[in-house]
């Protein structure tokens, strides 16, 4: 081989890797999701927020990737999967309880967080107002615990001349905290005495179920934690047992034989618009 063609041949080979780089499409913006239920409870939640990415353009087939972490209901885990989400370094993270959001924000300052909020997330510290949150938090705030006045008005008037109502409820989760409060503010109104149960695994359920049957409960209403959520089916046996009306939060208690529900809705597919600019 003549050495010009030689030095041509090596010349285009060292170039081969550069025209590959160059014709590479640009990488895909990351979306983290902390979830802190189940995969199967979060079904609808995360065909609502893809839904709503969509309504953006954007779509995990063609220009954005997702980073699913799930907690099962146990929110002791949130701290490590968030720190496990920012280490990707998503162009935005969506935080799907306050206790995830917190684990968020406490993992960064710099990532945006879109989350999903019943408490007020002033109290909890993730904004420093409603007008101007400042900071790197932002989302929806549907204010969680005035709602379940309205659960506890709904259940009385399915069951004419209740009185008795056991509260399920996990008090280490900042919905359950926040709705503890308001109970007092509640009850009064209608006419009911509330005995709040307190639940932080699983285990406890049927100890809480027993308890409100040998109390003479006349139906329950069950808080709001992604604990009761992932183990939803669960719960709404135990009721069907105990021969006990319960009223919920979220709609997939009733799809899983709950008796009602009623609280926010589509809030994941808003979450979806509301990410900032990926482009």
């Amino acid at each position: 081989m003549r050495r010009r063609e030689f030095i041509t041949l090596v010349g285009s080979a060292a170039a081969w890797p550069l025209v590959a780089r160059a014709q590479q499409p640009p990488a895909r913006p990351v979306i983290g999701v902390l979830s802190p239920i189940s995969p199967a409870a979060a079904t609808r939640n995360l065909a609502a927020l893809r839904a709503g990415l969509l309504d953006l353009g954007y779509s995990e087939d063609r220009n954005v990737t997702l980073e699913l972490r799930y907690a099962d209901g146990a929110i002791e885990r949130l701290p490590k999967l968030a720190a496990e989400l920012v280490a990707l370094n998503p162009a935005v993270i969506v935080a799907g309880s306050p206790a995830a959001a917190l684990a968020v924000r406490d993992a960064t300052r710099t990532i945006p967080i879109v989350m999903n909020s019943s408490p007020d997330p002033v109290a909890l510290g993730l904004a420093s107002s409603i007008a101007r949150p400042g900071g790197n938090v932002t989302g929806f705030w549907w204010g969680d615990a005035t709602l379940v006045g309205k659960r506890l008005e709904l259940l009385k008037e399915a069951v004419p001349g209740i009185v008795r109502v056991g509260f399920i409820v996990r008090p280490d989760d900042p919905t359950g905290a926040d709705e503890i409060k308001e109970i007092p503010i509640v009850t009064g109104a209608l006419g009911l005495a509330i005995r709040v149960l307190e639940v932080r695994a699983p285990s406890d359920f049927e100890a809480a179920f027993a308890t409100s049957v040998r109390e003479k409960m006349q139906g329950l209403c069950i808080n709001s934690s992604p604990l009761f959520v992932t183990h939803r089916a669960e719960l709404a046996a135990l009721a069907a047992r105990a021969r006990l009306p319960a009223v919920y939060g979220f709609h997939e208690f009733a799809i899983a034989c709950g008796l009602m529900s009623y609280g926010a809705a589509a809030v994941y597919r808003r979450g979806g618009r509301t990410p900032p600019s990926m482009s």
